[in-house]
């Protein structure tokens, strides 16, 4: 009997003891990832490109992280540059070009790939998203395979009433189409009208709670975006009398400008004619709301980035800050995206790393918002996709941010028109042939199309050899 029950005991020990080690061995470690997205926010307070812009809690976040000083969007419009993102397929790969093209359900690539939030959640990760994400609609059910929470939006608004919205005087103050979203509003109402407030209560919220698995939490806000409307003090914090015309614009610079680009130049024509040159003071105002619109969206990234900092998971959780795409303030007599310059183009991105790896280092190399899914994958240990993602894994610059790059990073919008931009260059081709190039070491602002000069011939060869051999016919979608 004593026999038994010694052998007994001892079987008993060591299955408490395999319990236990394995209970050690199966705790993911894996970082938890916070992914943050502001809409239509473009380079000002982030380089000397709009000085005075305030973004306090962005520029106290690079701090602890690796900024992207050459991070452009694979798309110069949101919803091809968020399918691109959260699929790592381009969008001459894809088909889709432009915003309304409807990428999740007419794109077969888009059908079959799995996206980044379900590729987390197949993972093991719990996760959890609000706020403007795909900005389209995915197909019926691939929202479960996504989110753990039933994700919630909210829309642009609180809307400017209409005599608050831009227009030449005697001309309708709700006009025609997109203009008539324009206003620009000293919000005097309760913060919590803002979709942006909410969704940064709900991402604290579950920032709170205990997770026993890894989390993978994206918050997608809706400003800078129009209608350039924020709460009062965002405004204030702004002297009118001080507003500034943009540095990147100029007069006449259309003239060395191919009739393609012009055309993109002027997709929204009736705003640069309200308010462009000739209207200056409409021309601040608008300034004036998106600097405020602006700092009220940092103000938001700023509460969620806090609430990780509280939180026990600050040590091991990635967190990325990035941006759909540019934005012109009038730069080339332009307002808004779709374009394939510079202010469309260039976007902010931060990553930090678990423990503030190589923090408030500066990553000078161009890189594209595609590279971010591989570098997830990669960085969070995730099973192997059964498509292939054409972005390039960002490990190697997030851990030698000083380490030099292979390659340009290409934007599209449209068949045929493309751009590529390295540290030095960009390069642009129409679907006609004709070429803009620019040197941005000596003309930042791109005022100078060098594409004609024969000295950059070489230059231009080595760019337009990244320009896609294979085009995808286009989904469709509308101008902007």
């Amino acid at each position: 009997m004593r026999k038994i029950t010694m052998s007994l005991l001892l079987g008993v020990s060591f299955f408490i003891v395999t319990v236990a080690s394995s209970s050690v061995i199966a705790k993911d470690t894996r970082p938890n990832v916070v992914i943050i997205i502001t809409d239509d926010q473009n380079d000002y307070g982030f380089y000397d490109v709009y000085p005075g812009t305030e973004i306090p809690a962005i520029d106290e976040f690079r701090k602890t992280a690796v900024t992207f000083k050459h991070a452009y969007t694979a798309s110069p419009v949101c919803g091809p540059s968020r399918a691109a993102f959260f699929s790592g397929l381009y969008p001459h790969t894809t088909g889709a070009y432009r915003n309304g093209s409807d990428p999740w359900r007419k794109s077969e690539l888009l059908r079959k790939a799995e996206t980044m939030p379900e590729l987390f959640k197949r993972a093991g990760y719990t996760t959890f998203g609000n706020g403007k994400l795909y900005h389209a609609k995915l197909e019926e059910g691939r929202e479960k395979k996504s989110w753990h929470n039933k994700p919630f939006a909210g829309g642009f608004g609180p809307y400017p009433p209409v005599k608050d919205r831009i227009a030449k005087e005697g001309e309708p103050a709700e006009l025609k189409g997109a203009q008539k979203f324009w206003g620009v509003t000293e919000w005097t109402d309760p913060d919590s009208d803002f979709p942006d407030v909410v969704n940064a209560d709900k991402s604290i919220e579950f920032l709170k709670q205990d997770h026993d698995k890894p989390f993978f939490m994206v918050y997608g806000l809706w400003r800078p975006h129009t209608p350039f409307t924020a709460p009062k003090r965002f405004f204030d914090m702004y002297d009118p009398k001080k507003i500034t015309l943009p540095r990147g614009y100029l007069d006449g610079d259309l003239s060395d400008i191919p009739p393609y680009g012009q055309m993109l130049s002027k997709i929204w024509g009736e705003r640069w004619l309200n308010a462009g040159k000739g209207e200056e003071e409409n021309w601040k105002r608008i300034l004036h709301g998106y600097l405020a619109a602006t700092t009220f969206a940092d103000w938001n990234v700023g509460r969620v980035i806090d609430a990780v900092n509280e939180s026990r998971y600050a040590d091991n959780t990635i967190i990325l800050i990035w941006s759909d795409n540019g934005f012109h303030m009038g730069e080339k007599n332009h307002y808004e995206k779709a374009t394939l310059w510079e202010a469309a183009a260039h976007v902010p991105m931060i990553m930090r790393l678990p423990k503030f790896k190589n923090k408030g280092k500066v990553v000078k190399q161009p890189v594209s918002t595609v590279d971010v899914y591989p570098t997830l994958v990669e960085y969070c240990d995730l099973p192997k996709l059964d498509h292939v993602l054409e972005g390039k894994s960002l490990k190697p610059l997030l851990e030698k941010p000083s380490r030099r790059w292979d390659r340009p990073a290409i934007t599209s919008y449209g068949e045929q028109a493309f751009s590529a931009r390295d540290e030095r260059y960009r390069y642009i081709r129409y679907p006609s042939g004709l070429e803009e190039l620019y040197d941005h070491k000596n003309d930042p602002f791109e005022f100078q199309n060098l594409a004609n000069d024969p000295k950059m011939k070489k230059v231009k060869e080595r760019l337009n050899s990244w320009n896609p051999k294979q085009w995808a016919k286009s989904l469709g979608g509308r101008k902007g």
